[in-house]
């Protein structure tokens, strides 16, 4: 049964909100008060494991290291104890998959993480099967490593011992928020939400069950899947011994939707866009179940109340890793933040496009052998315009994504973009993004909005934070950015880079 929160200090109702936000990185967690505002944080990274080229590793017990840590933390900070918490919102990095032993509770693999590409040889034998159109009709999705089904398929086969183990009954499958609640409540819940449930290639989104069909495409036993719930539910609770009272869980999504629910993108036609690691678009279709016909995905935004609100997406792997990379290897700066800064002084007569395909092009493309180029380099090719055209490649993708989506999805009135992450920080690279979308960009003042729509979903649950009307009336812009370019500047770039993709995908000449 729904409660109303717990009481704080003071014998008052507690409506303090902790989120967990598990990313690809680090992992984080953030306080927020009654008033949806910032009182603690805690934040830790952890290695990243590259065991072949193309193969993404985390081990499991740094995720959970980190977050514990994190959480307490963020409590310091806020100055409150778990006692004083209504409710926890749980977000993650959605495709990475792990697999664990449902007695003992150990992995019997590191995680393997949603950048991974093993799995891109099984994905097309399934192509060639003549899946595809089974799984987009079920599961919105392409056949793609991308995916933790195929993942999860890859350890079956590979891990000795794990097929017969799992047929047994004695293997449990997650993403990273099933692992996070299975260890916070003690193994006592192997839960999930349907967003994570719907990036897996295993869960019919229209049908909101895990299919047969599919769990026999991809050999994987449903004796190893979660429950699926709303992304506002009862979860469980802590175990009273991690952090000294239990703390129920009441809200889980993925982190692109649980940035959706926190840019309150709550209504159809809205889209808001995530800089990351990657790029993720998110536009709000309503409850109506959308085909993209320019291989884009359709996904499960939020399920609230047995409501399903469906999305397309389009996922753009390499976003805020070009930054990185012009930090770490190209070493052209020392912090992110002078990315911008760099670029602001590069010629801009010099016509140079950054594919960065560095693990392959997501959508629209969908090319996993693809691999990074650059065009257009002369002499007078210096750090600035390098910088230029990595910012410039992370617009040029967002620009694809949203064509594709008003090419499956049309409405009424001007798109205006929504965009939260850490690369917004950057006034250079957002105007750019407005110039080349020939459309508003508004930047809201609260950047952590993945981490904010995990705590909302929690707090919705609990009743103590505001419904969607309520909410959405809430959101504040903290900035517009508005086209510059005229058209015939915009249309000279945007040939410029679809040139490059063309000459970058691995199946051109």
């Amino acid at each position: 049964m729904k409660t109303t929160g717990r009481n704080g200090k003071g014998g008052q109702m507690s409506r303090f909100v902790l989120a967990i936000d598990q990313g690809t990185t680090s992992s984080r967690a953030i306080v927020f008060d009654g008033d949806c505002r910032t009182v603690g944080v805690g934040q830790l990274e952890f290695p990243q494991h590259f065991p072949q080229s193309g193969w993404v590793e985390h081990d499991p017990e740094d995720l959970w290291r980190t977050t514990v840590a994190t959480v307490r933390q963020a409590l310091s900070e806020a100055k409150i104890s778990a006692a004083d918490l209504a409710a926890l919102g749980i977000t993650n990095q959605r495709e990475t998959a792990l697999v664990w032993d449902r007695h003992t509770g150990e992995p019997i693999h590191n995680a393997i993480v949603w950048q991974d590409r093993r799995s891109a040889r099984l994905c097309d034998r399934l192509i060639a099967d003549g899946y595809a159109e089974i799984v987009a009709e079920k599961t919105g999705l392409l056949i793609d490593s991308y995916f933790s089904g195929t993942k999860v398929a890859w350890i079956l086969e590979n891990v000795e011992g794990a097929r017969a183990r799992a047929e047994n009954g004695d293997l449990l499958f997650g993403t990273v928020d099933t692992w996070l609640i299975w260890r916070l409540t003690g193994g006592k819940r192997h839960v999930t939400d349907a967003t994570n449930a719907s990036r897996t290639l295993m869960f019919d989104i229209r049908g909101h069950r895990w299919d047969d069909e599919l769990l026999r495409m991809l050999g994987v036993p449903r004796s190893m899947l979660p429950e699926v719930l709303d992304s506002a539910a009862e979860f469980g609770e802590t175990d009273r011994e991690i952090f000294g009272a239990t703390i129920p869980i009441r809200g889980v999504a993925g982190d692109q939707q649980a940035a959706t629910v926190g840019q309150a993108c709550f209504y159809p036609g809205m889209v808001k866009s995530t800089y990351g690691t990657g790029c993720f678009a998110v536009l709000n279709t309503g409850h109506e179940f959308v085909r993209s016909q320019n291989r884009l995905l359709t996904t499960i935004a939020y399920r609230l109340d047995g409501q399903t609100t469906y999305a397309l997406e389009g996922s753009i792997f390499v976003a805020g890793a070009t930054v990185q990379w012009l930090r770490d290897e190209l070493k052209l700066i020392d912090r992110a933040e002078q990315s911008g800064q760099l670029a602001a002084r590069a010629d801009e007569t010099q016509e140079v496009f950054l594919v960065p395909a560095f693990t392959g092009l997501g959508a629209p493309w969908w090319d996993a052998d693809a691999r990074g180029a650059m065009f257009g380099l002369s002499r007078a090719t210096g750090p600035e315009e390098l910088a230029m055209a990595a910012l410039e490649s992370v617009c040029f993708q967002t620009v694809d994504l949203v064509d594709a989506m008003q090419r499956d999805w049309t409405h009424d009135g001007q798109t205006v973009l929504r965009v939260d992450g850490g690369m917004v920080a950057s006034d250079w690279t957002m105007q750019r993004l407005a110039d080349l979308l020939d459309a508003p960009v508004d930047r809201p003042v609260v950047l952590e909005t993945t981490a904010l729509g995990a705590a909302w979903l929690a707090g919705r649950q609990a009743g103590v934070w505001p419904r969607e009307a309520e909410f959405a009336e809430a959101w504040r812009r903290d900035r517009r950015f508005t086209p510059e370019f005229d058209a015939e500047r915009r249309s000279r770039k945007l040939s410029g880079w679809r040139d490059a993709v063309r000459r970058t995908l691995s199946r051109a000449e």
